[in-house]
This record gives structure tokens, C-alpha cells and sequence, in this order.
């Protein structure tokens, strides 16, 4: 009974320490508040806000319940160890071993207990230093993450993108959608480093490129991170389309500078320039919240504009596919040679090994 005692107390703390690390108090709270809006006589007046509610309580309630449930049986099976009574010995036992597997398939979670990594993800790939090839770079990043999303079961959507002059694209911006998509995708965010033998210049030289990916929650609530309209100042013009014709002959691109920061967010993929300012608001939300995260910052006012370069010296990880094949991450040090595979989108490996790094720090 000694035993099973010892294994309970080391699981209650592992299980007091997730909780704790998972900020379960405050999803319990945000999560009865959204009840008591639930009961309100005019609760389904409006439909969409309904379901979006709905939605966040069951998100809610699918990260609170099987904690407070687990830890529930394992106070018990302390409870009962205490007393000490022979007979219980096989059932505590069996009750132990279930929860020490419940809290090992759980613990991953632990990996996502950042403020926004249950949220859907913003995913922009720029082109950096390397010309046309590097504009090819961002294309061939864009099928990486659209493999990988497919192969986890996240719906993507492009939300704007910038064709190269002669291959590839300047930029692009994916919206992707699925459990912890932020909380998984976050690691991505940096400079991403190719070399290889051009396929863009006569003499097939080696050539090295770089792509900046930027990586953010999707933040579309506005009250989830309130900008001060003082703070904006938004701009109009007509969207432009391939070789300079106009996509329509309506005003409908919007740029939005947030001025503190001088971010400027421009969006023309649609018609209307109610959704493009809707669109570069979510954008700007989003990129806001990344940069609070980043520079450790309270108010949104003493934040500082991004400066990374996508350039030599910055990158986060390698491709070299001349002139030996290998993928290397310059944080955790996971590499491997099935370079074609990461291409692929088999980014798992180099997901969860940067997650466990970061775990560790």
C-alpha cells in the first residue's frame, strides 16, 4: 500500500503543477461567465454569436474537464491508500494505472499552455535576400505548411498573397484552422535558410535564399485585445491585380498602419472593403498580440515594431539540398536528411522537438 501511496503523491503534485501551468482557474472562470450568458432569455437572438459561444464553452470544458476529473481520482485513490484496507489493493492498483496513463496522454497539453495556443493561426511567408529564387522559396514553404495542415486535419484558407515578377511569391498569408494551431505552428516563426543549385540562373550555381514565416493567434474578437482608434489610421485605394490591371474599379483594398508601431497591415484580396478592414484588423490584432508576447509587454503602447531581417545571421532553420541533403533546427538541433519529406510537410518531428525544447527552457 506503501507504493501505491508514494506513486499517488507524485501524481497529485504532476497533476497540481499542469493545472497550475494550464491557467485552468482562469478558463474555469472565463468558462462560468460564458455560462451565465448561456442562461440569458435573449441568448439565441443572435445566431452566429450564439454558435460562437457555444463553441468556446465546449472548447472550454474539453480543457478543464478531464484535469478536474483525473485529479478528482487521485485524491480519492490517496483517500482510500490512507486507510489502508487490504482489500482495496487490486482496485486502487488498476485505478492508479489508469490514471497514470490518463495523465501521460493529457501532459502533452502542457505543451500548448501559452494564452493563445488553442487558437487558430495566421500564417505569413515573405520572400527575403535571394531574388526570384527566394521568391520560389515562399512557394515551396506555402505546399510545406499546406501538406502538413491537410495531413492534422486543418481547413487553410488563403487570405492574401503577392505573386513574384517571374516565379514563386512575394508573400503570402494562410489562415489555418484545427486544434492548438497556433500552439503548434508557433515554433515557425523566423527566417527560414535554402541552398541548393539555382533552377533561375544559366550556370546552375549554388544559390542561398531566405524566407521569413511569421506566425501569429488569430485574434478576430476585438474585445480579446482592445486598439485605440487614435492609434490607426487607415487608408483606402483600389486593389491591383496581375501586371498592374485593376482587380475592380471600387475602392475596396484597405491599409492599416497602427501608428505607435508604424505595422502596416494591407488586404485586397476581397471585394468588399468591409471584410479586406476586417481582415487587416484580425492581422493587426494578431500581430499585435504576437509582439506583446514577444517583448514581455503590459500595455500595447510600449510595444515595438518588428525589425528582423530575413537575411543571413537571423534564420531559425536550414535546407541544404546541395550539396548534401539535410534539415537542420538551429533551437532544438533536430535535424534529418529526408529533406524531400520535411518539403513534404513531415514537419511533426521538428514541431514536437521545438516544443519539448521550449518545455525545457
Amino acid at each position: 500500500m506503501q507504493d501505491i501511496l508514494k506513486r499517488a503523491e507524485l501524481l497529485r503534485i504532476g497533476i497540481v503543477d499542469a493545472i497550475d501551468k494550464l491557467h485552468l482557474l482562469e478558463l474555469e472562470s472565463e468558462l462560468a461567465g460564458l455560462q451565465i450568458e448561456i442562461q440569458e432569455p435573449d441568448f439565441w437572438s443572435n445566431n452566429l454569436k450564439a454558435q460562437e459561444t457555444m463553441k468556446q464553452v465546449s472548447r472550454l470544458e474539453g480543457r478543464v474537464r478531464p484535469w478536474r476529473e483525473l485529479e478528482k481520482i487521485i485524491f480519492d485513490v490517496i483517500e482510500l491508500a490512507e486507510a489502508n484496507e487490504a482489500s482495496l489493493l487490486d482496485d486502487l492498483e488498476a485505478q492508479l494505472g489508469e490514471a497514470e496513463k490518463q495523465y501521460d496522454a493529457l501532459k502533452a497539453e502542457l505543451k500548448f499552455s501559452g494564452p493563445y495556443d488553442d487558437m487558430d493561426a495566421i500564417l505569413s511567408i515573405h520572400a527575403g535576400a535571394g531574388g526570384t529564387d527566394a521568391q520560389d522559396w515562399v512557394q515551396m514553404l506555402m505546399r510545406m505548411y499546406v501538406r502538413y495542415a491537410e495531413a492534422h486535419g486543418f481547413t487553410v484558407a488563403t487570405v492574401d498573397e503577392s505573386p513574384g515578377e517571374e516565379a514563386g511569391l512575394k508573400s503570402i498569408t494562410l489562415e489555418m484552422s484545427g486544434p492548438f494551431a497556433y500552439g503548434k505552428l508557433k515554433g515557425e516563426h523566423g527566417v527560414h535558410r535554402l541552398v541548393r543549385l539555382s533552377p533561375f540562373n544559366s550556370d546552375n550555381l549554388r544559390q542561398t535564399s531566405f524566407a521569413k514565416v511569421e506566425v501569429l493567434p488569430k485574434i478576430d474578437k476585438p474585445d480579446v485585445l482592445v486598439i485605440d482608434d487614435k492609434d490607426l489610421k487607415i487608408d483606402v485605394f483600389r486593389s491591383g491585380g496581375h501586371g498592374g490591371q485593376s482587380v475592380n474599379t471600387t475602392d475596396s483594398a484597405v491599409r492599416v498602419t497602427h501608428l505607435p508601431t508604424n505595422i502596416v497591415i494591407v488586404i485586397q484580396n476581397e471585394r468588399s472593403q468591409i471584410q479586406n478592414k476586417e481582415t487587416a484588423m484580425t492581422i493587426l490584432r494578431s500581430k499585435l498580440a504576437q509582439l506583446q508576447i514577444e517583448q514581455h509587454q503590459e500595455s500595447l503602447r510600449d510595444i515595438k515594431g518588428p525589425n528582423q531581417s530575413a537575411e543571413w545571421g537571423n534564420q531559425i532553420r536550414s535546407y541544404v539540398l546541395h550539396p548534401y541533403k539535410q534539415v537542420k533546427d538551429l533551437r532544438s538541433r533536430h535535424e534529418t536528411s529526408d529533406a524531400e519529406g520535411v518539403l513534404d510537410g513531415n514537419l511533426a518531428p521538428f514541431i514536437d522537438a521545438y516544443l519539448e525544447h521550449s518545455l525545457g527552457e
